[in-house]
């Protein structure tokens, strides 16, 4: 039903759904368990959906939860393209520091699996893009912590100049501050 692709971080996964066209329209399941289950080895439990809208030049991120709530994500968009990333902020990871990223759109319909552990982000790449998203973790504003988009460490190559970010993520830490406060 569905064709997957691990990334360059072989965890983080496009996942393309079989869609289902004809003049009407188009069909397609944008979520099973049982595939999503047999595509990641594990059964993973979903807890919550968020909606977000970005106008064009939007970057949010790099945003994670730091345990005991880490999050994992499964991302689509259903309106508009965004560039989509995930950086590797497992210590103990043979591809920590690393990251790698995704165009997703509503065109093409591919979703991404991020696994907790990961700190994650998006620039809108369209007008306008709506991203939806399940999590494996609620929303825990204690343990909320995000990554400067634009750290040097981690050197990700965003296809923007002058990206509009939040007041929150202008605050966010530097890579090197999280290795500090775990090695504390």
């Amino acid at each position: 039903m569905i064709n997957a692709t691990p990334l360059a971080i072989p965890d983080v996964i496009v996942i393309e759904p079989k869609v289902f066209e004809d003049p009407r329209g188009f069909f397609f399941e944008s979520f099973n368990l049982n595939d999503f289950t047999e595509l990641v080895g594990s059964h993973i439990q979903f807890v919550q959906d968020n909606h977000s809208k970005s106008s064009k030049d939007v970057l949010r991120g790099l945003h994670f939860q730091k345990k005991p709530a880490e999050q994992g994500k499964l991302v689509r968009v259903i309106q508009g393209e965004i560039f989509d990333v995930a950086v590797d902020i497992r210590p103990d990871s043979q591809t920590f520091g690393q990251w790698v990223s995704c165009n997703l759109s509503a065109t093409n319909k591919k979703q991404l699996w991020i696994p907790a552990g990961f700190a994650h982000g998006f620039l809108t790449l369209s007008d306008s893009a709506e991203v939806l998203y399940k999590a494996t973790h609620h929303y825990s504003p204690v343990h909320d912590c995000s990554i400067m988009w634009n750290d040097a460490q981690i050197a990700i190559k965003w296809p923007v100049v002058n990206p509009i970010i939040s007041d929150k993520d202008k605050k966010g830490i530097s890579f090197q501050t999280l290795i500090d406060e775990r090695a504390k």
